[in-house]
């Protein structure tokens, strides 16, 4: 295993670790704070893919195992948008939000296959000799293309008002 493949594993399971652990978690949710993550991994993850696929050159192995990935992540997203539960809070916090979510274990368990396809993605295109596949911007691109199509389902089923949750 190469040293960006090892630094790539690692990073993932930190990031993907953290992410886990709030999926655990029920916390204050609105139609804002699910479009944060995305878009802050989304800008660094293709600023960083950016400086990284300019040194290397790209072949057909790199498109289909990026487009594997990418659609995977949208895939396992969607689903995580879509078992969110939601709940009431005792009281609205300092940004008068009242509505908490979380996807539980079930989300958890999509977060170690949304790494075993990764790690196994890295591996295979270590294998077949693509070099794109295991950047880390695009490690990074594909976590936020997860939580923008979480952040997609879950922005059409947020309750509206509070007595739609009755």
């Amino acid at each position: 295993m190469s040293a960006q493949l090892f630094t790539n594993v690692v990073l993932g399971l930190v990031v993907v670790g953290y992410l886990a652990y709030r999926q655990m978690r029920w916390t204050r949710t609105d139609r804002t704070s699910v479009w944060k993550t995305p878009a802050i991994l989304g800008i660094v993850g293709i600023a960083m893919l950016g400086s990284e696929a300019s040194k290397l050159s790209i072949t057909a192995v790199d498109i289909a195992l990026v487009a594997f990935s990418l659609v995977s992540s949208i895939v396992i997203g969607l689903i995580m948008g879509r078992i969110t539960h939601f709940r009431v809070a005792s009281a609205p916090d300092e940004k008068g939000r009242t509505i908490e979510s979380r996807t539980g274990g079930q989300g958890a368990a999509l977060w170690i296959v949304m790494i075993a396809l990764r790690v196994g993605t890295d591996v295979a295109g270590s294998m077949l000799g693509s070099q794109l596949i295991t950047a880390t911007g695009l490690i990074i691109l594909s976590i936020g293309i997860n939580r923008a199509a979480s952040a997609l389902m879950i922005d059409g089923r947020l309750p509206k008002t509070i007595h739609s949750m009755a």
